[in-house]
């Protein structure tokens, strides 16, 4: 369990090899949360160096800022040449970030088995490109 430094914000986190999943025990990401959110997220030393998957699943509203929140930390993966991919979620939460992501395609999946297999074949993928 990872507590923010203002106590808002709580994360479980597990951490793999080349990944790190991270589940908000919030349920609701709005304009109070979300620059902790992305903050938090972005501070996290499990985070260096790992593909990121968000566990949404206790988060059932977001508004615009939420959703801008996580997005952006969504960029700094995709930035960093690292993998994301979200899931967990319900249908309020992906049409609010299918609105918010000005056509960005998402890794949006609906188990936390997919997401990994998602992350595992990109960086597999920039692997092989890489050499």
């Amino acid at each position: 369990m990872y507590k923010t430094r203002s106590g808002q914000m709580r994360f479980k986190i597990d951490t793999k090899e080349k990944i790190v999943i991270l589940r908000p025990e919030i349920t609701t990401l709005d304009a109070n949360l979300s620059e902790d959110f992305q903050a938090s997220i972005t501070a996290l030393p499990e985070r260096s160096n790992r593909n990121l998957i968000l566990d949404l699943a206790l988060v059932q509203n977001v508004d615009q800022s939420g959703a801008q929140a996580i997005l952006t930390v969504y960029r700094q993966q995709y930035d960093s040449q690292l993998s994301c991919a979200i899931t967990g979620l319900n249908n309020t939460l992906t049409q609010a970030l299918r609105a918010a992501g000005d056509d960005t395609e998402l890794n949006i999946t609906p188990t936390l088995s997919e997401a990994i297999d998602i992350v595992m074949m990109e960086d597999l993928e920039r692997e092989l490109l890489g050499e």
